[in-house]
């Protein structure tokens, strides 16, 4: 039989949840696709089934409370104890992936820092074309200091895009 239950607590290694009245409490195993880790906020309605051992069901999933995906689409989220969602991860039909909103976009860390350092290289060209105008009229007055740049702090190798 498939019921709909009521999450009462989540630890490490349970969820509890309450059934049909205030004595018909359980610990369901909890079905997850494999590789995800998910536990849900108290009073999260699920859905559990019986199985052929008497005493022993499994919650197979929980009742969706609003719909931020059209079809085709996967999002992923974490929420507070509150239900308010803290942080997500949106894969869209279109191609596009929001991770954590979508206001701002990320980079490409290798083209961007070969384009800063190709700037670079300008840039310090230049200096020395400076230098040499400014020592024609006072001698000795400009010494070039070429510029660096270095983002490398700024690269994230624990994620990796297209």
């Amino acid at each position: 039989m498939i019921s709909i239950a009521k999450v009462l607590e989540t630890a490490s290694n349970f969820v509890k949840v309450l059934r049909y009245g205030n004595k018909d409490v359980s610990t369901p195993l909890v079905s997850l696709p494999y590789g995800i880790d998910s536990k849900p906020i108290e009073n999260k309605r699920g859905v559990v089934s019986d199985t052929r051992k008497k005493g022993k069901n499994v919650i197979l999933g929980y009742l969706l409370d609003s719909d931020k995906t059209e079809s085709g689409e996967i999002r992923l989220y974490a929420t507070d104890d509150d239900g308010v969602e803290k942080f997500y991860v949106h894969l869209k039909k279109d191609g596009t992936c929001e991770i954590g909103g979508d206001v701002d976009n990320m980079v490409r860390y290798i083209p961007l820092n070969a384009g800063l350092q190709a700037e670079k290289t300008l840039i310090n060209a230049e200096l020395v074309k400076i230098a040499v105008a400014i020592n024609a009229i006072v001698p000795n007055s400009y010494a070039v200091t070429p510029i660096s740049v270095d983002i490398s702090a700024a690269k994230i190798d624990e994620i990796k895009t297209i």
